[in-house]
């Protein structure tokens, strides 16, 4: 799997778009599936930067691979920040009374929706979570 590693502090999502996009430029994927790793990667990363509690010096290594039969990327966002289970969080109530009330989880909630799979672990002290998403 190759990787990049961008700062903890910075949810600028340009840099890790680019290095997906350049792993996925062998490979046909229709605008609306890209456009939904675009978002799925950008919310991630939010999330790391506000939640991992980590300084500038800190890194998110990102990892992607494209598989085939069928094509499908995987794509992986480790960080040594505090443990969080992002998926753990109930799905939000989208109805309009609550929607104005609550208080984060629709980004991550957005991610579910969109890829095929979500998945997360903490091991060897980093938290690693992982999307899939099918390029059909």
């Amino acid at each position: 799997m190759k990787s990049i590693t961008v700062s903890a502090t910075d949810s600028d999502p340009g840099p890790v778009i680019e290095f997906v996009e350049e792993e996925l430029s062998l490979h046909e994927c229709p605008p609306k599936v890209l456009n939904q790793i675009e978002v799925a990667i950008e919310e991630i990363l939010v999330n790391i930067v506000s939640y991992a509690q980590l300084t500038a010096e800190d890194g998110v290594e990102v990892r992607c691979e494209v598989l085939t039969d069928p094509v499908r990327v995987v794509v992986q966002f480790l960080d040594q920040g505090v443990p969080f289970d992002p998926l753990a969080r109930e799905d939000p109530d989208l109805s309009v009374d609550t929607l104005m009330e609550r208080e984060g989880g629709l980004g991550i909630f957005m991610v579910k929706k969109m890829m095929d799979d979500v998945s997360y672990a903490y091991e060897g002290g980093k938290n690693t979570l992982t999307i899939l998403k099918h390029l059909d």
